[in-house]
């Protein structure tokens, strides 16, 4: 098929939208303001850096504020444009509605490739940005709060929020800012893994339903099965790390930026990453063999396809070829509106990237509630529910002793049960309650609709159902 006809990303998040609501009964005027992007900020700002002055581009775009804040990452990457930041901060709307998060859809990017700068100017350039953001209100707890995204970590959103900090003396919210922040300046516990995670539950949930896992030509449950991560960044490594470590499955293949590793007994995760890390990519990995062209991966026979860095890297170039019954968008906009149609055509079956990469904007409501609340996750709590684990505990023990010690607990059983949850474990309980709420209410949709064939329909009908009403809720 003729390139020059793929849609750009922005256009593949709008005709994906208008095949959604033309099977909704939604008001025109309705439609059109949960499509559009109410505001996108350009920056440009200089910095001297080096001896002289660069000038950068940055951009942060809100698109719905039928709730407030407005959430979204900001990415650090040359290719940052303002169509590509309306996209992504369309799909965040989405996102959010989908997962019941409390926000409305924002996103913000800088054009700039940060490994070509040391850290010292790295926060010199974060902070002026932030400055510039702050000063309009796109930074504030109660209005605009961005999170970590390609090419930003932990250490900008620090940097972020110190910045507010300067600005905003007496706001005793001022953490509450920005999240994705490190622990010890306010962060959350499992943050850092979230989308990972969140990749791992919505496939545990997916294979919680044999009709689904039918409809993706598949069988069992995920032990034993063959995935092909494309990406092994944060999300792409911490998905592809518990899906191998603690579900059993083998990782076929991974595609970086210099090339490809594949193995059909499996790769190690984590000496791959380590080996990225020394090395700065894949080529001369001593296990599996190395392939240059490693887009070419991405059509390797396999059961599980999770693309997890850039947005478009499958599309009408290459989707026909693709063979993965199963594909899960642990990246934004990995599948384009033209891809879509040929692999839904085919039968492939697509997790969608709203619902796929959601993990990450859900743990950072529990960061921006743990700020606000100012108190850590089961600081009150845990204590007093191990005392009352320990009551049931004792008393098992005293009836055990007046029948002789008739029985005798499993080991383990005593230490495990008493343990109260900590912050930690209450982050992955309510993650794994959101994703598994948002994919029964997709899969609802799916298969009670003979109109809706896929996923992704499914996804925007019930999240732009949802903005719809809290617009109507608003009077509009």
């Amino acid at each position: 098929m003729n390139a020059s006809k793929e849609p750009s990303f922005r256009e593949s998040v709008d005709l994906m939208f208008n095949r959604a609501v033309a099977l909704m009964d939604l008001p025109p005027g309705l439609e059109e303001k949960i499509r559009v992007c109410n505001a996108t900020y350009t920056v440009r700002f200089g910095v001297r850096l080096r001896g002289q002055i660069h000038t950068f581009t940055g951009y942060r775009s809100v698109h719905s504020e039928h709730m407030e804040p407005v959430k979204g990452g900001i990415r650090y990457a040359m290719g940052v444009n303002q169509d590509e930041v309306e996209a992504l901060a369309a799909l965040m709307t989405y996102k959010c509605a989908l997962v019941e998060a409390p926000f409305g859809g924002s996103k913000g990017g800088l054009r700039l490739d940060p490994r070509q700068w040391e850290e010292h100017e790295l926060e010199l350039i974060t902070r002026r940005f932030a400055y510039e953001l702050i000063k309009r209100d796109l930074i504030n707890p109660a209005q605009n709060v961005p999170a970590p995204d390609m090419g930003t970590g932990e250490r900008e959103m620090a940097w972020i929020a110190d910045q507010y900090k300067r600005m905003n003396t007496t706001d005793i919210n001022y953490r509450a800012c920005v999240t994705g922040k490190p622990i010890n300046a306010g962060g959350i516990q499992g943050r850092v893994e979230a989308t990972g995670r969140g990749v791992q539950y919505a496939l545990h949930e997916f294979f919680r339903h044999p009709e689904d896992i039918a409809a993706a030509k598949l069988s069992g449950t995920l032990d034993g099965k063959r995935v092909v991560v494309q990406g092994l960044g944060n999300v792409g490594y911490h998905a592809a790390k518990f899906l191998s470590e603690e579900d059993g499955c083998l990782i076929t293949g991974i595609i970086e930026r210099d090339g490809a590793l594949v193995d059909a007994k499996g790769l190690n995760v984590e000496a791959v990453r380590n080996w990225i890390a020394r090395h700065g990519g894949v080529e001369g990995y001593p296990e599996g063999q190395f392939v240059k062209e490693g887009a070419k991966v991405l059509e390797q026979a396999c059961d599980i396809l999770i693309p997890a860095a850039m947005e478009g890297v499958i599309n009408l170039s290459n989707a026909a070829q693709i063979k993965a019954s199963l594909i899960i968008e642990a990246a934004n906009g990995p599948i384009t509106a033209g891809a879509d149609d040929i692999l839904r055509q085919k039968g492939t079956v697509i997790i969608p990237d709203m619902y796929a990469n959601a993990g990450g904007v859900t743990v950072s409501y529990f960061e921006w509630v743990k700020n606000l609340s100012h108190i850590r996750f089961g600081r009150i709590g845990r204590r007093q529910e191990e005392a009352r684990h320990q009551l049931l505990v004792t008393e098992l023990q005293r009836l055990n002793r007046g029948l002789g010690d008739a029985w005798e607990m499993s080991p383990d059983f005593k230490q495990k049960y008493l343990k109260g949850a900590g912050e930690l474990e209450l982050v992955r309980s309510g993650l794994d309650d959101t994703m598994r709420t948002a994919y029964q209410s997709m899969r609802e949709v799916w298969h009670s609709r003979q109109d809706v064939t896929d996923l992704r329909t499914a996804a925007y009908l019930v999240s732009i159902a949802k903005v719809a009403a809290s617009y109507r809720a608003m009077g509009l």
